[in-house]
């Protein structure tokens, strides 16, 4: 609970520092840089930016501005990584790693191109996910106008909540992280989970084509 604490502490007082030293624009920075780097929670970062708000330190609107405009800058990267990556390099990638087969690429291909849309959008709003969906958009090269405008829409409406709870909480703003946290583990537990039950299964697959070739 301790590592923990500090860990909110530090985080805090990063971000804050931050913003007194360049305004809006630090919190936009802080922003841009959890999506190129999760372990950077904006679950922190965003109350933290309303609670600033609150005190009159910065502008709500200047807030809610600038830190969804450092969610689309962020997204952005990640999306040029996944377009320089491409699907070429993509498929090379695959045909290394065990268990997995080119079908199973293909098929979430079709699935992005059928649902990207949807997924961009909504995945804006979902942590972990915030970040790593902006990849597979780019290696799919979705038209980046959509792309941006989805990825603005998803963004600011992520970031409005949080920063409106910090906002009206004022000093007990870290109590947003606490039940933002639990929503987290719940996202992290159902994807180990599904991985969990794909292995399972690709490996049964594995050895019962085995089975039948011997």
């Amino acid at each position: 609970m301790e590592s923990g604490a500090e860990n909110l502490n530090a985080i805090a007082t990063w971000a804050i520092s931050l913003m007194e030293t360049l305004g809006g624009m630090g919190a936009g920075l802080a922003i841009a840089l959890e999506n190129l780097f999760p372990p950077l929670p904006s679950e922190i970062i965003l109350p933290l930016a309303g609670f600033t708000a609150a005190k009159g330190t910065l502008g709500l609107v200047e807030v809610l501005i600038w830190t969804t405009l450092g969610s689309v800058i962020g997204a952005l990267a990640l999306y040029g990584i996944g377009a320089w990556l491409g699907r070429r390099r993509m498929y090379a990638i695959v045909e290394r790693l065990p268990l997995i087969k080119a079908a199973d690429v293909e098929r979430t291909e079709a699935w992005f191109d059928k649902h990207g849309s949807k997924a961009v959008f909504f995945g804006r709003m979902i942590p972990i996910f915030r970040s790593l969906i902006s990849i597979p958009a780019g290696i799919e090269r979705m038209p980046l106008l959509r792309f941006t405008l989805l990825t603005t829409a998803g963004s600011a409406i992520w970031n409005t909540i949080f920063v409106l709870a910090g906002f009206f909480l004022g000093a007990n703003w870290h109590v947003v992280e606490e039940y933002a946290g639990i929503f987290q583990k719940v996202v992290i537990a159902v994807v180990v989970i599904a991985v969990a039950v794909w292995i399972f299964i690709r490996v049964r697959q594995v050895r019962r084509n085995r089975v039948a070739v011997d």
